[in-house]
């Protein structure tokens, strides 16, 4: 018998210390370079945006990797290849932190539409408070002196 499930993360992981530290410019080469980290691991990439301090991922893992493990993978791997990179001068690391909720796929296209939007979002609502809101909308209780730090 064969195991089934279908789970879907929507996870935000910032910048060290919140800095926009990733260019605007360097964001589609990023992206691309993540969502081959998200290939070789054999999961798969539904969306992927940000601004200079934060990206979004909406994500279906393989069976056989958690989470963290997953997490863990794509911020070393990107975080090298950025440090590599000469149009990046002000890279430093990703935050120690995330945040990641399960979404049901009946909310992939508007989680998906969510990720797209985030350049013209970010104009009304900060990084901080667009993480505050998405944890109490999930029920999440949080310590605000850690929030991604």
């Amino acid at each position: 018998m064969s195991s089934y499930r279908q789970i879907l993360y929507h996870s935000v992981i910032s910048t060290k210390d919140r800095k926009s530290t990733i260019p605007d410019q360097h964001c589609e080469a990023l992206y691309k370079y993540i969502w081959g980290v998200v290939k070789n691991s054999d999961c798969n990439l539904y969306q992927i945006n940000g601004i200079g301090n934060h990206i979004h991922l909406l994500t279906d893992l393989n069976l056989t990797i958690s989470l963290s493990s997953f997490i863990k993978s794509v911020k070393v791997a990107s975080s090298m290849w950025m440090k590599q990179q000469k149009n990046c001068p002000l890279w430093d690391s990703w935050g120690k932190g995330y945040g990641s909720f399960t979404c049901s796929f009946r909310d992939k296209d508007h989680i998906v539409s969510y990720i797209k939007n985030q350049r013209n979002h970010h104009l009304k609502e900060s990084f901080t408070e667009e993480y505050k809101r998405l944890l109490k909308e999930n029920g999440v209780e949080f310590d605000e002196r850690y929030l991604l730090g």
